[in-house]
């Protein structure tokens, strides 16, 4: 990877208390596969800026300067990008904004769309237990957290290829954002949802391990979600099933039902009016009415 950028990172090191900044050497020391032949995790790069740590580590993949288990961690990005190509921004240190770079070589390409869904489960499992805030997913991977009674997302999760064998899986998080920091009413953090910890450090470790775990459980099985308890984990905490959707589709067409399984294939399936049950694959789904509620209710 390109040469380490930790004294910017740490510059001003106290400039604003409330977010200190990330302790890169500690994470390597917590992370970083000994001598590179345990575990998942092979570097830990930690930068004060950048435009997308997505498009920084698919261009390092690309190149051949980035092996797997590649970890790129930004304090602040001014060109982050989530799924449909939204941005995505945050002050300096109030989030977790990183990429990891995995090569699933032993996994049949059909089934790489289930890593972000795979990322999902992680990061979701490791913010309940590291910062104690039920996280549940929106389908496919936004993570919702309860703030004030009401769902937000606090975090989303892209993945894009890098090359015909790799792929880098982006993830950031809102943590420390206030109120009046939010870009959109529906946003979210994990200090707004009453976390017990706002330590970026504590959490970037958790959701890593658990990253890894999962990964190589998958991994281990040939990317059989079922065969790795993904796919059953995934519908355990999907907030998005037993629900009546909006899939908003490519080329403007949309689907209206309940959203009843996700599907051996990672997709969402819809039972409609018409007595269908369809399987969406790509688009943006809208939460018309809680679970079990058979009344009318606006968008969530």
């Amino acid at each position: 990877m390109t040469p380490r950028d930790d004294s910017d990172a740490n510059s001003n090191r106290w400039s604003d208390l409330d977010r200190p900044p990330l302790n890169a050497v500690a994470l390597r020391r917590a992370l970083v596969r000994n001598g590179g032949h345990e575990g998942l995790w092979c570097d830990v790069d930690v930068v004060q800026r950048t435009g997308s740590t997505n498009s920084d580590l698919v261009a390092l993949a690309t190149e051949g300067e980035a092996e797997e288990g590649a970890i790129l961690v930004a304090e602040e990005q001014d060109a982050g990008r989530g799924r449909l190509d939204r941005r995505w921004t945050a002050p300096p240190r109030s989030g977790l904004f990183f990429s990891v770079l995995l090569k699933p070589t032993e996994v049949p390409v059909e089934r790489w769309g289930w890593l972000p869904l795979l990322a999902g489960v992680a990061t979701a499992t490791a913010l309940s237990r590291a910062a104690g805030v039920d996280t549940a997913l929106k389908w496919p991977n936004d993570l919702l957290v309860t703030v004030d009674g009401r769902e937000r997302k606090t975090g989303g999760i892209l993945a894009e290829r890098a090359g015909p064998d790799a792929v880098v899986v982006g993830i950031g998080i809102n943590v420390t954002l206030r109120e009046d920091e939010l870009p959109v009413p529906g946003a979210g953090s994990l200090v707004l949802a009453g976390a017990t910890t706002t330590d970026r450090d504590t959490i970037l470790r958790a959701v890593l391990r658990s990253l890894g775990q999962w990964y190589e459980k998958w991994r281990s099985v040939g990317g059989d979600p079922a065969g790795s308890g993904l796919q059953d984990t995934y519908a355990a905490g999907c907030a998005t099933l037993g629900r009546v959707v909006r899939a908003e589709l490519p080329g403007g067409k949309s689907i209206t039902g309940e959203a009843v399984a996700v599907d051996g294939d990672g997709r969402l399936v819809l039972a409609t009016a018409e007595g269908v049950q369809q399987p969406v694959g790509a688009g943006d789904i809208v939460h018309l009415r809680p679970a079990g509620d058979t009344g009318d209710a606006g968008d969530r």
